[in-house]
């Protein structure tokens, strides 16, 4: 099975809809449906359902997580270390002063996509692409973004503006 758009039209794709997507998010803000969280949860199922990670993994070759204080504990004890030494081995505060990976790709990305710390990976990482996040309109600045960079995101926005035409 074939990523469907593939990692080389999706920025093309998520470019020529970014005003139309922007749009749309603008009047979610203002009135979302009552059924958002439902319909979301849907969409996302469905489209994960069909959708291998592993085939992708763009998200980790391309952008860092945010790393929370949490992240920092739970992966450092995986990995045998003390909080300090995993920060200072992988980690680089960024300009909103958040705890963000070194460089990307991801470090932890294996050569099949496979994540090293799959287990105790970041919160970010495991909500990532966020479309099953609860009040989904609020993050609308940070789905622009995710559509450009995943294609199950890219098309669960597309699902979502047919199921929810506002």
């Amino acid at each position: 099975m074939s990523l469907k758009p593939s990692l080389n039209e999706i920025q093309k794709l998520a470019k020529d809809k970014h005003i139309e997507n922007k749009k749309y998010f603008d009047k979610l803000k203002k009135k979302a449906p009552k059924n958002l969280d439902y319909v979301m949860q849907e969409l996302h199922d469905a489209e994960f359902k069909r959708t291998d990670c592993l085939k992708c993994a763009n998200c980790c070759k391309t952008t860092g997580p945010l790393f929370t204080s949490a992240d920092i504990e739970r992966i450092s004890k995986h990995l045998k270390q003390k909080p300090q030494q995993f920060i200072d081995q992988y980690l680089r505060i960024d300009e909103d002063k958040d705890y963000v990976l070194q460089s990307v790709p991801c470090t932890f990305l294996d050569a099949e996509n496979y994540c090293m710390i799959y287990d105790v990976r970041p919160k970010a990482c495991r909500e990532f692409p966020h479309t099953d996040r609860k009040k989904f309109q609020q993050i609308s600045d940070l789905t622009l973004k995710n559509v450009a960079i995943c294609p199950a995101a890219y098309n669960i926005v597309e699902e979502m503006k047919k199921k929810l035409p506002l």
